[in-house]
């Protein structure tokens, strides 16, 4: 299994490995596409109300239904892959037993992550984008898409497919009005 080349040394903090994915090469691995992307990323954001930081793991059926789902922020940035593999694999184990055991993956996992910025690729997401692919072969899921949200809306990276709405400022609206927050308890259960 490759696990995508290393940066060139200048963006890298020196004696630090990196595990990042690259725009090309993600779109090049044959991640399956979604048939509804507006709907997943509706229902995770409804479900989650994300917040710039917060990755949202998401483990899907074969007909692209929320098996289950998990959230967590991040306070510092991470840009390397095995640190935030670590984060994802721990999370999926807290919601859905692995499918190790099954000849083939049948389910799927996609991650939204709400940050700050415009859509485009960064180290973070490409560090990201590692984890995702790592932990789901071992957790025995099929690697889905890579969803950043921003201000700007959302956008899957290796696609090109995107939208304006929802967006991460959306929360911070609804959080400003009538509407209160789910406390963070919440956020972390699965799907039923």
């Amino acid at each position: 299994m490759a696990f995508g080349p290393v940066p060139s040394p200048s963006r890298l903090a020196p004696g630090r490995p990196v595990r990042v994915v690259e725009p090309a090469e993600w779109a090049a691995a044959g991640i399956p596409l979604l048939r509804s992307p507006r709907e997943v990323v509706t229902g995770l954001h409804a479900r989650h109300l994300p917040t710039p930081c917060t990755a949202v793991i998401a483990v899907l059926d074969p007909d692209e239904r929320l098996v289950a789902s998990a959230s967590f922020t991040r306070r510092a940035a991470v840009r390397d892959g095995w640190e935030l593999r670590n984060a994802l694999l721990a999370r999926l184990r807290r919601v859905i037993p692995h499918d190790l055991r099954r000849r083939s993956p049948v389910r799927t996992a996609v991650l939204l992550y709400c940050r700050e910025g415009d859509g485009r690729w960064t180290v973070e997401d490409g560090a990201w984008m590692w984890a995702l692919r790592d932990a789901c072969v071992l957790h025995g899921l099929r690697c889905g898409a890579y969803i950043t949200l921003t201000g700007g809306g959302w956008r899957i990276l290796g696609e090109g497919r995107s939208g304006r709405s929802p967006r991460s400022a959306e929360h911070r609206a609804a959080a400003a009005g009538s509407v209160r927050p789910v406390p963070a308890a919440l956020r972390h259960a699965a799907a039923g």
